[in-house]
């Protein structure tokens, strides 16, 4: 589990390989990650937007932004928590993914949250490499 904060607010990721929709023959190799994102301060907060940078074994980035998560942009009352589980595929055995969610709070002011980076690493990634 990888875990950051940001202004009281927990991020912690539990990356997973999935080798059912994976296809190492292909280059094909695909991640399911669960992110918890927890407000442990005294303020309720907005998630709006989110910023992935994600790179593979190569060096090649990808960047993703867009409105929200999973289709939602949830709001976290102090104490509360939003978890969901996304996906990503890659074209390499490994790579990593990290990032940041623009946040507002009731008071309208923006701020960013970092998400932690991440390694995506699958069972194959000693034998491809090498």
């Amino acid at each position: 589990m990888y875990r950051a904060v940001t202004r009281k607010i927990e991020v912690t990721v539990t990356p997973r390989f999935v080798s059912e929709r994976s296809s190492p023959n292909n280059g094909y190799y695909f991640w399911a990650y669960t992110i918890d994102i927890a407000n442990r301060g005294h303020e309720t907060v907005q998630l709006k937007t989110r910023h992935w940078r994600i790179t593979d074994a190569l060096g090649r980035l990808q960047e993703v932004k867009g409105p929200g998560v999973v289709g939602e942009e949830p709001m976290l009352k102090p104490g509360e928590s939003f978890e969901y589980t996304s996906g990503v595929p890659l074209q390499t055995p490994s790579g990593f993914m990290t990032g940041t969610y623009g946040m507002v709070t009731m008071g309208g002011e923006h701020f960013d949250i970092e998400i932690p980076a991440f390694s995506l690493d699958s069972p194959s990634t000693e034998r491809t490499l090498n």
